[in-house]
Order: structure tokens, then sequence, then C-alpha cells
């Protein structure tokens, strides 16, 4: 998988300004049907995808936590929520809930689960965030995205098929 990863990286990178200059022109005209085309991309890619042989976003990269995210996962964890803030948290340059560290504190590594998957923040829920309404206001993240999920960087290839600029 790591050799996989770092041929992504790669491979993002090499595509990064074709990436920007399509979704640059798709904001400009964008089809009526993107999110309904993305929605389809999306579904059929995770027929095909298990994240839980990669995670490489939970080792990677940090949701941000909103204050709902906080309260729910402190409940769960049994802490007050500045217990758990002081504990698992920072707040990053845009000031944003992150976690301290990476890999994520509560990623089982030894199978790439989740220790509070049932409650885990909304930006893990909706990870990669590929298959989300008015999908074109997340077009820049999208291009992140793909230097760290396989699945996105085939949802977007994918995407330039069906929908040529």
């Amino acid at each position: 998988m790591f050799s996989e990863l770092e041929k992504l990286k790669e491979l993002s990178k090499e595509k990064q300004k074709e990436n920007k200059k399509y979704f640059q022109k798709l904001k400009k005209r964008t089809p009526k049907n993107l999110d309904l085309v993305m929605q389809e991309i999306h579904d059929e890619e995770f027929e095909r995808t298990d994240c839980l042989t990669c995670a490489n976003c939970c080792k990677t990269t940090s949701p941000i936590f909103t204050q709902k995210d906080i309260e729910r996962i402190s409940k769960y964890l049994k802490l007050k929520s500045a217990d758990f803030i002081r504990k698992y948290l920072q707040i990053d340059d845009e000031n944003f809930y992150v976690l301290q560290s990476a890999p994520c504190t509560f990623l089982d590594e030894q199978d790439n689960t989740c220790f509070i998957y049932d409650v885990r923040p909304k930006a893990c829920a909706e990870y990669p965030h590929t298959n989300r309404k008015k999908f074109i206001q997340l077009a820049n993240l999208t291009i992140k995205n793909t230097e760290i999920c396989p699945a996105t960087f085939r949802i977007v290839e994918e995407l330039k098929k069906r929908l040529p600029k």
C-alpha cells in the first residue's frame, strides 16, 4: 500500500495543473447535472473501494472538529468537553479545532478501524466529500484530497471523462 500511496502523491502532483484548469472551467459553466454525476461516480467508486485497506486520510490528516462533534465525542468518551479539547485537540491556522497529531488518535493501526466510528466527526463521516450537494464549491478541497485518497483521485479522473471540458 505504501508504494501505491507514494505513486498517488506523484500522480496527483502531475495532474494538479490539469485538475485546477478543469475545475476552473467547470466553475465558469457548471453543468446542472454535476451533483448527480458526482453522486453516481462516488457510489460506483465506493462499491469497489474498501477504505479499511488504506486509511491514509486517518494516518496523514486531521478532520475539523465542530462544537457538536466535540460534545458528542466527549460524551461518548465520558469526558468533559474542555478535557477532550485539552487532551486531543488544538486550534489550527484557520481557527479550527483539529487533532494534535497524526495518525489519528482514534485509529486502530492494526486493522484501520476507528475507535469512535459511531460518533466520529462529521468531516470524517463525509470524507472525501465527493458526493456532497453543490460539489463545485469543494473543488479546491477535492484537488487536495486527490493526494491523500486513491478513491478521490479515481473519481476526479472519471469525472473528467464523463464531463469533458
